[in-house]
């Protein structure tokens, strides 16, 4: 009686949900079939990224320079640190990363880190000095829960094997840049009170600047909470918390692991000799998980997989030496860079070191995204490991480019700032070959359920070249006893150096693109 009493409800039930499903699956079947170069969803995704890589290199673009010129610490600590800091927050993009995959998923992963990060700014906005690090606790966690989860949920609107995949990540990295450009001109432009002098008090004036990211988040989440519906099943948790209500504490556990977690990343980013035993652990345990869930894949899903983590270990070479921008490029600009620009005088050069990257990126990425697909109909595209190659060539030519600016020193030891500017321009074109290639190439060989992780990975990468940036930097910091023309010769032989370890790293992966190539199969 019972069963056969249950039987229709079950059917019924069964019924529902097969509805359900599938209704799910048309979704996202929908999205992925989109027409046209781009998907619609990316553009919501387009303006949310936007507004938090503002906050990202507007900090990045302050960092060295608040903590020397402020807070008064030695140019070589500064490096130090601001590579600690950096390494902090790409380190946090794996841990968010990992965490989404498993428990929040990315959309509640997104509107959490944001949380945290205008949680930080205000914090900085208080006082800037006596709260510093606080601040930049709340800052490094927020931004790993947010980062690395955006970047998944665009690869996810793109079905395995479709080709505009490219060229749609190179559009998102424009979004990314222009709220750099805005980012990198106006936070280190108020603080140095190069912009609104007249309005904010000086003494104010970092307030204010630091308080510029609480602002723009909030645009960013209203943003995002608007038009995740669009999202479809895209950036779900991997848990139905509906059905396994005994499960909900995990996203709870999580809340306030984060939390409990600020003091202890105060401590570690305050002292760089505690982020030196993180980085120890974090990197070999990252790879000791991927072996773990390598063991329960396919020989050809782990193929993939090794030939991402190919393209991660290349990829700390090359943000070691990229960069140098937020730390001695920064000092570098502050200190030995004149103020004309294409002949207009008055230009300050740290506003153009924290933007005209983001600006070029601006101009050359949707151009160099269609220029992709232009290739790709004729059949001449090169492959992604091929374009890291270039990216490489291209990165030490943009430092050769920073070391010929002691060639101009007139014994004042300054350099021009169109050499600085013209040094970006090439250093752009790297960057496009590898980054957004790189982010595309990440959701391509990575299996569905390894997505967050992989491009956890991916930043984790960031984070040991971040980590490398400030040791470098640290290195052709020169002493304060030097004379301005001692300074700046020790600073382009640095940048010559850096040089030729682009060109060599460069070299070394074209020669093994074919094995790599073959460990990719049918990924381009």
């Amino acid at each position: 009686m019972s069963t056969n009493a249950m039987g229709p409800a079950s059917n019924s039930t069964n019924s529902i949900l097969a509805e359900k499903d599938a209704s799910v699956d048309t979704d996202l079947a929908n999205i992925q079939n989109f027409t046209g170069k781009y998907p619609k969803q990316i553009w919501a995704l387009f303006f949310s990224e936007m507004w938090e890589r503002f906050c990202f290199y507007g900090m990045r673009g302050m960092l060295t320079f608040f903590m020397v010129y402020k807070l008064g610490m030695d140019k070589g600590v500064a490096n130090l640190q601001y590579g600690a800091t950096q390494a902090w927050v790409y380190a946090f993009t794996f841990i968010g990363g990992m965490f989404a995959d498993k428990i929040l998923g990315f959309k509640k992963s997104l509107f959490w880190g944001g949380l945290l990060m205008i949680a930080g700014s205000i914090i900085l906005s208080i006082d800037p000095s006596k709260f510093f690090f606080h601040g930049i606790a709340f800052l490094i966690i927020g931004t790993g829960f947010f980062k690395p989860n955006i970047s998944s949920m665009v690869g996810q609107l793109y079905k395995a094997g479709d080709h505009r995949r490219d060229a749609g990540f190179s559009l998102f990295y424009s979004g990314i840049n222009i709220g750099a450009f805005l980012g990198g001109i106006l936070m280190i432009g108020v603080g140095k009170g190069e912009i609104l002098n007249g309005t904010i008090p000086e003494e104010l004036r970092w307030n204010v600047a630091f308080g510029l990211v609480a602002v723009v988040m909030v645009i960013s989440l209203l943003t995002f909470s608007v038009t995740r519906k669009n999202l479809g099943p895209i950036g779900n948790a991997p848990i139905d918390y509906q059905k396994e209500k005994g499960k909900r504490w995990y996203v709870y556990a999580v809340y306030i692991g984060a939390l409990l977690s600020v003091p202890l990343i105060i401590t570690m980013v305050s002292n760089t000799q505690y982020t030196d035993y993180f980085m120890y652990f974090i990197g070999p345990f990252s790879i000791l998980y991927l072996l773990y869930e390598m063991s329960k894949l396919t020989w050809k899903e782990n193929s993939k997989l090794i030939a991402a983590f190919v393209f991660i270990l290349f990829s700390v070479v090359f943000w070691a030496i990229f960069e140098q921008a937020g730390g001695s490029l920064s000092l570098f600009a502050a200190e030995h860079v004149n103020k004309t620009l294409l002949g207009i005088n008055g230009v300050d050069p740290n506003m153009v070191n924290n933007s005209a990257n983001s600006l070029f990126v601006i101009v050359f990425a949707p151009l160099l995204g269609l220029f992709w697909l232009w290739l790709h109909k004729r059949k001449a595209e090169p492959n992604g490991i091929i374009k890291f190659g270039i990216a490489f060539l291209l990165l030490g030519l943009a430092f050769y480019t920073f070391y010929t600016g002691k060639l101009f020193d007139k014994g004042d030891g300054m350099s021009p700032l169109d050499i600085l500017a013209l040094g970006y321009l090439v250093v752009t074109f790297g960057e496009l070959a590898l980054s957004p290639i790189g982010l595309s190439l990440m959701t391509k060989l990575a299996t569905p359920k390894l997505q967050g992780f992989m491009m956890g990975m991916w930043f984790l990468a960031s984070a040991y070249g971040q980590y490398v940036a400030g040791l470098f930097g640290a290195a052709i910091s020169p002493s304060e006893s030097a004379s301005a023309s001692e300074k700046l010769a020790i600073y382009a032989e640095g940048y010559k150096q850096f040089a030729l370890y682009a060109v060599i790293a460069g070299i070394v992966i074209i020669i093994i693109s074919p094995f790599v190539k073959k460990l990719m199969r049918d990924v381009a």
